[in-house]
């Protein structure tokens, strides 16, 4: 099947819809060193059948849609549009920000018209400051073809799609749902929540819900703190000192199996890569070299090694990027490398990333943890496969 990918970036989405079995017709992206890091990647032929990608560095707003195909042949348009209007770390500006570019992804929907479609934002778009205007976005999603007018404020736009909503369309319709999903019930190193818009075209008349989580912290504490099987699995004595979190798993009592599996931690993730501070060892892995000057101070302490990663962020100093530093036993800090941070991100080791150090990182704070990606556009295609492909 088909799909179209908007807002690239350095690929999260694209190559988690990839792997999941869709064939992206194009990719659209306007940062330069992103661009560069998906173009070596596909000259490289970093992962099987992406020869033939092809990557459009292009402002979104001014793209053309229909280069991609007629209407009603793409299967998936697939997307996370830029988040700093949403951010916790951002201006909160929302639509009045202009880097809000939701409005072009239902415009990509409204002109080609795919059987499905999965866009991705962060948490903060569900806060209660921006809950008439997160309900607006579901509305143009559902009913793409109501086009906002010249002059008309968002406001307007969105009690024209509420009557529309009420009355009923008989125009071009998505059944939409949302989700907001935490990427470490899915088995990704990193509690990252993001949020989920996923829609099917009302003629699919396909039913769908999202895919059930996989993984919990209760397996995770039971596997550290009642079987101590973590521990023996990464050959390591169990410590001796119990962190807060846990206590209550040390009581004493007998703990039933928590369901699912344990969550992926930190450690899990890095397992093979040699420490970055050892040079010699480090200097043959790729975008893996240590970056001194990490410190804690209060609200950036890093994250602890065994657990999942705290949220990745698209920056390296500061508010924005405080956190993307591990926290070591012995109580020293220091940064993530980019091929730690990818790790935590569930990129393959044979994704390189093109850029300074902070640049990158900017990447993969933005990116979507490719193995969530995948779930989800998995789901979504067996699905679709239902009706057959194009």
């Amino acid at each position: 099947m088909n799909s179209v990918e908007l807002f690239t970036g350095a690929g999260g989405l694209a190559l988690g819809t990839h792997i999941a079995g869709f064939r992206h017709r194009g990719l659209v992206e306007w940062d330069d060193d992103a661009c560069e890091t998906l173009r070596r990647n596909v000259k490289a032929r970093a992962l099987p059948d992406i020869h033939d990608w092809k990557v459009h560095q292009a402002d979104v707003r001014m793209l053309k849609f229909d280069i991609f195909g007629n209407k009603g042949g793409v299967d998936l348009v697939a997307g996370g549009a830029p988040c700093q209007p949403f951010s916790l770390g951002g201006k909160h500006q929302a639509q009045e920000d202009a880097r809000n570019m939701i409005p072009d992804f239902v415009r990509a929907v409204r002109e080609l018209q795919p059987r499905a479609f999965i866009m991705e934002n962060v948490k903060g778009l569900m806060r209660e400051s921006f809950r008439n205007y997160f309900e607006y976005i579901r509305l143009q999603l559902i009913n793409p073809d109501l086009v906002i007018k010249k002059d008309e404020t968002w406001r307007e736009h969105h009690y024209r799609l509420e009557k529309l909503e009420t009355k009923g369309n008989k125009s071009l319709k998505y059944n939409v749902v949302v989700e907001l999903l935490n990427a470490a019930d899915y088995g990704i190193p990193q509690t990252r929540q993001r949020v989920f818009f996923v829609g099917f075209r009302e003629d699919t008349e396909l039913a769908w819900h999202f895919p059930k989580p996989t993984h919990s912290r209760a397996a995770l504490m039971h596997a550290q703190w009642v079987t101590s099987t973590y521990w023996e699995k990464h050959r390591m004595p169990r410590p001796k000192e119990v962190p807060a979190y846990a206590v209550r798993w040390t009581k004493g009592k007998a703990e039933p199996l928590p369901p699912g599996i344990a969550w992926k931690t930190i450690r899990d993730a890095f397992d093979g890569l040699p420490d970055p501070r050892d040079e010699r060892k480090a200097a043959s892995i790729p975008n893996h070299r240590f970056i001194p000057g990490a410190r804690s101070y209060y609200g950036h302490t890093g994250s602890p090694y065994d657990l999942p990663a705290k949220t990745l962020k698209a920056g390296v100093h500061g508010v924005p990027g405080g956190e993307n530093m591990l926290a070591l036993p012995d109580g020293s800090v220091r940064y993530f490398t980019v091929r730690e941070a990818a790790r935590l991100q569930t990129f393959p080791d044979t994704w390189h990333f093109e850029g300074s150090w902070g640049e990158t990182m900017r990447q993969l704070g933005n990116a979507v943890p490719v193995e969530l990606a995948a779930v989800v556009a998995r789901s979504v295609l067996e699905e679709l496969r239902g009706q057959g492909s194009h």
